[in-house]
């Protein structure tokens, strides 16, 4: 994958500068194994931390917009 020049289309840019989103991931499996967790190497923006919500400790992975692996995990 590629980044985009600029004026390009903003679904496909996948530079610094493109706008990102987030998506929470189970931490853990249903046995207390943790997941193990891998750079999306196409997508400049793309980062993790990890969360506490509601009591469940997730891992938030941040993906631009339009990177084709954050788009994947949106859709489920």
């Amino acid at each position: 994958m590629t980044a985009t020049a600029e004026g390009s289309d903003p679904q496909q840019d996948v530079t610094y500068r493109a706008p990102v989103g987030s998506v929470d991931l189970k931490a853990f499996d249903d046995d207390g194994n943790s997941y193990e967790i891998h750079a999306c190497h196409g997508c400049l923006p793309w980062h993790a931390e990890v969360v506490m919500v509601a009591d469940e400790v997730l891992v938030r992975e941040w993906h631009a917009i339009g990177c084709p692996q954050f788009q994947k995990l949106i859709r489920g």
